[in-house]
């Protein structure tokens, strides 16, 4: 059975260069696979914390480091991935089912994180036991 990690993706947005600095956007359905329903940014993240540490039920995420830059840890239990997010017109495309943590930001990090559904706390998968049993019911080897 297919894991929900196969369905990661990294994603590259428009970049319109100019001598002034450079210009990216977003549109929903054309550079993301859904409709945007909320918007949250991540900043100010102390030395050495890490942030993340969920998954998601319903769920859709694309994580975009606007500046610095920060490792986002995947896994679905059995298999783990690490991307390395440090260009503001590069994100990364997380489905439902997939763990995921945040590391290594440096100084400065912005993290822009858009969403396919608004905030519902029971979405959210926080204790790694329960995702594991949850995993084994939805995707079984």
């Amino acid at each position: 059975m297919p894991s929900p990690l196969d369905n990661v993706r990294i994603l590259e947005f428009p970049k319109v260069s100019d001598p002034r600095g450079n210009l990216s956007f977003i549109e929903e359905a054309v550079h993301v696979p859904f409709a945007i329903k909320r918007v949250f940014y991540i900043y100010d993240v102390p030395g050495g914390a890490s942030r993340g540490g969920h998954a998601h039920r319903h769920n859709r995420q694309v994580l975009i480091c606007l500046s610095g830059s920060m490792d986002l840890h995947l896994t679905d239990g059995r298999q783990e991935r690490v991307i390395t997010l440090n260009r503001a017109n590069t994100g990364v495309l997380i489905p439902p089912g997939v763990w995921d943590s945040m590391h290594n930001f440096s100084s400065g990090t912005t993290l822009l994180v858009v969403c396919s559904e608004y905030y519902d706390e029971a979405d959210y998968i926080r204790d790694y036991s329960e995702y594991l049993e949850y995993m084994a019911r939805t995707c079984p080897t």
